[in-house]
């Protein structure tokens, strides 16, 4: 099932998710896993949480393959040391500690189509999760792979990274963020406003 994207204004974008009980149907949670890649991938996302379906849930899920670059952009020869993709879901997170020198990337967010801005974020991260069989692993990941995994694990905090940038930036991108919440978008998926239902 493809789920609609909520968008910027509704306020579980900006709830602090709670935790999945593990008496939590397994089968309903594989399906939802299997629902939120689906709408990732149709999307053309790189990492979906679960408050951006509508659900309150610390889950989310990402592949971060499109982000990584194999080639010297100058030269198109392949780089000697590529970072690898990671394609992982991530249940009832805790992000351990944050490392390493802090570097910017235009990010962008499928719950806010249309804007993109200059966000600084650490180089490597220590986070605790469970995997969709519910084992419970703790992995350092680094680069664009980490990137990506901060910006859905804020998605559980409440935090957009339109959160992280500064006062001014926010001031010029104010009426964008506006328009997108009354349902002005140029979206090519579905999307949920607030009190408007889906379009």
């Amino acid at each position: 099932m493809i789920y609609p994207i909520v968008a910027f204004g509704d306020p579980v974008l900006k709830a602090r998710a709670k935790d999945i009980p593990h008496d939590f149907p397994a089968d309903e949670l594989k399906q939802i896993v299997q629902d939120m890649y689906d709408t990732m991938y149709y999307a053309h996302g790189v990492g979906l949480a679960a408050p951006q379906v509508g659900k309150s849930i610390r889950l989310f899920v990402i592949d971060s393959e499109p982000m990584i670059d194999t080639e010297d952009e100058e030269t198109g020869e392949p780089l000697p040391e590529v970072e690898q993709g990671v394609k992982q879901v991530f249940i009832n997170p805790q992000m351990v500690s944050e490392t390493g020198e802090e570097w910017g990337f235009q990010e962008g967010c499928l719950s806010i189509p249309g804007v993109r801005e200059m966000v600084y974020r650490h180089e490597t991260i220590l986070i605790r999760y469970e995997d969709e069989n519910r084992q419970l692993h703790e992995k350092t990941f680094s680069g664009m792979t980490a990137r990506v995994i901060q910006h859905e694990y804020d998605h559980l905090e409440g935090v957009l990274f339109t959160d992280k940038i500064s006062g001014f930036k926010k001031q010029l991108i104010k009426g964008k963020l506006t328009r997108i919440s009354k349902g002005d978008v140029n979206a090519d998926y579905r999307m949920r406003f607030a009190g408007q239902g889906r379009r």
